[in-house]
């Protein structure tokens, strides 16, 4: 059974992917309950509600950092282990995993120390106000304390996934997400802890998580972790960095467009409208995972058949994934379009909030659709170790699109706040149509000019 799961060049690329792709979306609806179980129960404190939700979502450029370099090495990492093993080199494999574990505790550390020297300045730059700068204070400063559990738990998941165990790496989300859920109420509420007490329930909860993945790559992967190999290789390490800084670019753009975003709303609309961005990024996040998720599922299937030289068994590969997410990322667009307030109400039913929020959802998700083109474009390059493609389509949707147009649209034609919101699906529209089209020509006519097996889809 267990070489049957890891030797993707067998079978369906159609049901490898699957099976490959449903445990990672589920451990990342887990992984996302972290956060967003926070907000759900941090909305609902009270009248202190809309300023508390305001000030945890000052935090989020910040957290989207921390994510960023955890994706650097974790992600970045994963699809060369996948080709090394579709090579059959498990050492390599194995001194892969051992380099990204050296850095997302180097980074994790650095992190740290950086975060807390300068948060006070980070977080009114972000937008913060004096009503809101506590709360902001609070969850980010308990928050980073789990910063090593957090970047190594998950960071080192990845590597799970990439020899094939996708359930386990879903099951060691799964449990620290339950954990969560169950200490953000008594630590909020019953030991009237607020922000503070939700900080520390993530905390607690990434802790168990990160023991678990830890415990399973030292004594029960296939391919191992040990002591004795953990030794850093700069060349190795270089190719790991080189391929993750594609995701790496995509979180620290987002935590710019965050900021961004917070900081023109707080000059255009007030706290009101950044408490409503909050309430917007936490949408994105739930509604968009099942599609973003399910193709970074299928990146360890592609890396292993592109590394095995099963080249029409990639460009099969690719074709299920664009299907699959344009039936996704159609039907999100559709939900959010139709279900706008009770998408709001989720996180908090302050009756302003949801009417002014309600347009603005609209306005930011009406070409969420074009999402689809883009993931597969950018999960192609990525799994295939296109690493300046999938560098470049980064960069091109969030800081050469996103970013620019927050600042201008606002001033023009009186668009005021929604100008910011109008932003997002002007550059899915723009960068999905550009990476899909770019990886056609690319990526796709590298693959259909080999000579190989018959496509199975």
């Amino acid at each position: 059974m267990k070489n049957a799961v890891q030797d993707f060049t067998q079978g369906k690329m159609s049901v490898n992917i699957t099976k490959m792709a449903i445990p990672v979306v589920i451990a990342q609806i887990a992984n996302l309950l972290y956060n967003v179980v926070d907000r759900m129960f941090i909305g609902r404190m009270g009248d202190e509600g809309v300023l508390a939700l305001t000030g945890v979502g000052l935090c989020f450029p910040l957290i989207t950092i921390v994510t960023a370099f955890t994706n650097l090495c974790g992600i970045g990492g994963a699809p060369l282990c996948s080709i090394a093993r579709g090579h059959g080199d498990e050492d390599q494999a194995r001194s892969i995993m051992a380099n990204a574990c050296i850095m997302l505790t180097a980074l994790s550390l650095i992190l740290i120390a950086v975060v807390y020297t300068a948060k006070q300045p980070l977080l009114y730059a972000f937008g913060a106000s004096d009503s809101t700068f506590h709360y902001a204070d609070e969850y980010l400063s308990m928050y980073m304390c789990g910063t090593v559990f957090s970047m190594l738990g998950l960071g080192m998941n990845a590597y799970i996934n990439a020899q094939g165990f996708g359930r386990t790496g879903m099951i060691s989300i799964l449990i620290g997400a339950a954990l969560n859920i169950l200490l953000d109420p008594l630590f909020i509420f019953v030991l009237d802890m607020g922000v503070r007490g939700a900080a520390l329930a993530t905390i607690i909860s990434q802790a168990v998580s990160f023991l678990w993945v830890m415990s399973f790559l030292f004594m029960r992967a296939t391919i191992r972790l040990s002591l004795k190999n953990m030794r850093f290789h700069f060349p190795l390490a270089r190719r790991m960095l080189a391929l993750g800084t594609s995701n790496f670019i995509m979180q620290v753009t987002n935590s710019a467009v965050q900021a961004t975003c917070n900081s023109t709303l707080s000059l255009f609309g007030g706290d009101l409208y950044i408490a409503v961005m909050t309430v917007t990024h936490s949408v994105r996040e739930i509604v968009t995972l099942p599609f973003e998720r399910f193709s970074a599922g299928a990146v360890p299937v592609l890396s292993y058949n592109y590394g095995a030289g099963c080249y029409a068994r990639v460009r099969a590969g690719i074709r299920f994934l664009t299907i699959v997410n344009i039936i996704l990322a159609s039907l999100t667009t559709l939900l959010v379009m139709l279900f706008p307030s009770f998408a709001i109400r989720i996180f908090n039913s302050n009756p302003e909030l949801v009417s002014y929020g309600v347009p603005c959802l609209r306005i930011y998700f009406c070409c969420m659709f074009m999402m689809a083109f883009q993931n597969s474009g950018q999960q192609t390059f990525v799994s295939m170790g296109y690493s300046r493609h999938a560098i470049f389509f980064s960069l091109l949707r969030k800081a050469i699109l996103v970013v620019p147009l927050t600042l201008a649209l606002p001033h023009i034609g009186g668009l005021g706040v929604y100008g910011v919101f109008l932003a997002e699906p002007i550059s899915e529209v723009i960068g999905g149509a550009a990476s899909y089209l770019t990886m056609r020509c690319t990526a796709w006519k590298h693959l259909k000019s080999a000579d190989t097996v018959p496509e199975t889809t």
